[in-house]
């Protein structure tokens, strides 16, 4: 069973950094590609970053020069460095198994348009005020 485990965020001020990190398990997490996602209050899911099992990165461009993904296999984690935060950066971020590119509504999609399964973890919450 795929489980993805978020933490890290916080109630920051703008200007402030974060490192959320998801530990995964249930799959063989070093040839995985993984993305993280978020949730604005009221809004559908928005594509971050990805990042492949390679190192490959990909960011959304909101979050270039700002945001840093990367992993550590040997302890099946992915991170995201959240630096220069905004207000618009509120939001419940989620990891995802899976190589995203785009979200629409409370879906995301692959570059070859495969709709994500949706294994979920509980997200973490980023807020961003002064």
């Amino acid at each position: 069973e795929v489980r993805l485990v978020e933490s890290g965020g916080d109630s920051v001020q703008p200007g402030g950094s974060l490192r959320l990190s998801c530990v995964a398990s249930g799959f063989t997490f070093k040839f995985s590609p993984m993305s993280w996602v978020r949730q604005a209050p009221g809004k559908g899911f928005e594509w971050v970053s990805s990042l492949t099992w390679d190192g490959t990165t990909n960011y959304a461009d909101s979050m270039k020069g700002r945001a840093t993904i990367s992993r550590n296999n040997a302890e099946n984690t992915l991170y995201l460095q959240l630096n220069s935060l905004k207000t618009d950066d509120t939001a419940m971020y989620y990891c995802a198994n899976s190589l995203l590119v785009r979200c629409s509504g409370t879906d995301c999609y692959t570059e070859h348009g495969e709709k994500y399964a949706n294994n979920w973890g509980q997200g973490t919450q980023v807020t961003v005020s002064s």
